[in-house]
């Protein structure tokens, strides 16, 4: 009889909203951004959204399967500029279920993940990079959002009968700043 184990991976996301409360000061003639899109004498925004956790079910086999998931990180922002938006894991790189780690790849750009790990993408291609305690930029924009501007990150995990059945999860954070000149 075969015996088939499921995984299932749930990413927690944290936010960090920020606004840009700072002073400004004229700029010379002929120098800024002409008609941007932020009513005059109001001050910058920035906010950011996901869609919640990442769940990736998967059944892993004897020489190692591979599944992904997806999730949409909105960042709104009314400032001239434009912002960055980072990536990077709470306090661990390792999945946990009850003690059984799940460690990130150890790719440092995307690329094939080996057996038994895990890791991100924003292109939404077959390759992965590991996460990292550390800030790692995923995208940026230059000028006004209003209404939105939708990173879309892959989460990519391969595994093999090595690990034992349940629940990994880990922490993500996403943080997004303003661009500053």
């Amino acid at each position: 009889m075969k015996k088939t184990i499921l995984f299932v991976i749930i990413f927690t996301a944290f936010f960090v909203v920020l606004s840009a409360n700072s002073v400004s000061y004229a700029q010379p003639y002929g120098t800024g951004y002409y008609d941007a899109n932020v009513p005059y004498g109001t001050q910058t925004e920035l906010s950011i959204a996901t869609n919640g956790n990442v769940n990736i079910p998967i059944t892993p086999t004897t020489g190692g399967t591979s599944a992904t998931g997806t999730s949409q990180v909105t960042v709104t922002s009314t400032d001239v500029t434009g912002y960055m938006l980072y990536i990077s894991a709470l306090s661990s790189t390792s999945m946990n279920n009850s003690g059984t780690l799940l460690p990130a790849s150890s790719n440092i750009t995307p690329g094939a993940l080996a057996v038994d790990t895990w890791g991100y993408n924003t292109n939404g291609s077959g390759n992965f990079a590991g996460i990292t305690l550390a800030n790692v930029l995923i995208d940026s924009t230059i000028g006004p959002v209003p209404s939105g501007n939708v990173t879309t990150v892959t989460y990519g995990i391969d595994l093999d009968l090595a690990k034992p059945a349940g629940v990994y999860t880990d922490s993500v954070v996403y943080t997004a700043v303003p661009q500053t000149d």
